[in-house]
């Protein structure tokens, strides 16, 4: 299957390859599991390895907003994680991500962040009876994200460059069922870049017609999301849920803008957490009539063109019993569809432990 995947990869990219402003990586990692909890030293048996491949589409001004960012790279990412474990086996994920360039853009040394998000398949998920130690996975299906900081030089020797650096990947299922402990590998990386273009010019960067400063008005939103969880008790089985978030937002610039605002939160999943646990000895749950959630946060947005990045911390106000925490934070991806109507994707969890993946819509007057 690993060959496989690669193998369409790398067709992917060449597929591409009269693309003008274009090059490919590959990079090899090296690194090390991070440990949420004493449980998951059970599967720590090696340190993890693998290769991260991607096609890369240079931007250079051709929409307005490149130029605010230091014009970055958009591209798409494969990456192989083999754990050298039999209790977690490999991991295959694709990502969209961009490369965002510090310092000179034009220089022939340079220092790039890349963020990524996407999907992966982990072949060796939590199995009651084959593989019960595998509290990282609980299905084949999960969410990723990667980090990549590192050093790029291209057209060292002909079209050929090197890069050097530092990477983090994330993997996890954000609970929709349980177990879901994840995986987190902090992991240096080594690799190669090819310049796809057939000609070395020099780069001509494109002056964006905005400005920078921008003032609006505040704004109100309203969103509605859901999704399906389990609870953190494995075999209590897989329950819909339901938020509603009302917020406002203040831009302070062209990039970002503030925001205040509350979540409700509707999960049954906490009704039979509650159910189960209230059985065991020397539960301090206390009586519960109502097991929804009333959270309050302040957050920030910033703005990629029609795309944006949401982020928010978050406290209960309303707290029936304990569980997790009643500090939370969320990541959200959010995709304007106009001036009004967005749809998102947002992460909760509470510091390490993810509760939910929710697919949303919302309005923003």
């Amino acid at each position: 299957m690993k060959k496989i995947f690669i193998l369409l990869f790398i067709t992917y990219c060449f597929g591409y390859s009269q693309n003008k402003s274009s090059y490919i990586q590959t990079d090899y990692f090296y690194g090390n599991v991070l440990t949420a909890n004493a449980d998951t030293k059970a599967f720590l048996e090696g340190h993890p390895t693998g290769y991260i491949f991607s096609y890369n589409k240079r931007n250079f001004g051709n929409e307005k907003w490149h130029e605010h960012y230091n014009y970055p790279d958009f591209g798409y990412s494969f990456a192989y994680q083999n754990f050298h474990s039999d209790i977690l086996g490999e991991v295959f994920s694709v990502y969209g991500h961009y490369n965002f360039y510090f310092f000179n853009r034009k220089a022939k040394n340079k220092l790039i962040l890349r963020t990524g998000i996407g999907l992966a398949y982990a072949n060796k998920p939590y199995d009651r009876v084959s593989n019960n130690k595998n509290i990282a996975f609980g299905t084949h299906l999960n969410s990723s994200t990667y980090f990549k900081l590192y050093y790029q030089r291209e057209n060292i020797f002909k079209r050929i460059g090197v890069n050097a650096g530092l990477t983090f990947l994330h993997t996890s299922n954000s609970n929709v069922k349980s177990p879901n402990a994840g995986a987190n590998i902090w992991g240096v990386t080594v690799g190669v870049n090819y310049n796809l273009d057939n000609t070395n010019q020099p780069i001509e960067l494109v002056p964006s017609s905005e400005k920078i400063k921008f003032t609006q008005p505040i704004k109100y939103n309203l969103a509605i999301r859901g999704g399906i969880n389990e609870s953190e008790i494995i075999g209590t089985g897989q329950k819909p849920f339901f938020v509603v978030s009302a917020y406002a937002d203040k831009r302070i610039n062209r990039k970002s803008a503030i925001q205040f605002g509350a979540d409700l939160y509707i999960s049954p999943m906490l009704k039979d957490y509650y159910e189960v646990t209230n059985q065991r000895p020397n539960s301090n749950l206390g009586e519960v009539n109502s097991f929804s959630r009333i959270g309050v946060f302040v957050g920030h947005e910033l703005f990629l063109n029609k795309l944006s990045i949401e982020t928010a911390l978050g406290y209960y106000v309303k707290y029936p019993f304990t569980y997790e925490n009643r500090i939370y934070e969320t990541l959200s991806l959010k995709r304007y569809i106009n001036d009004r109507w967005f749809a998102s994707v947002r992460l909760k969890a509470h510091i390490a432990n993810a509760e939910t993946v929710e697919f949303g819509i919302g309005v923003r007057l």
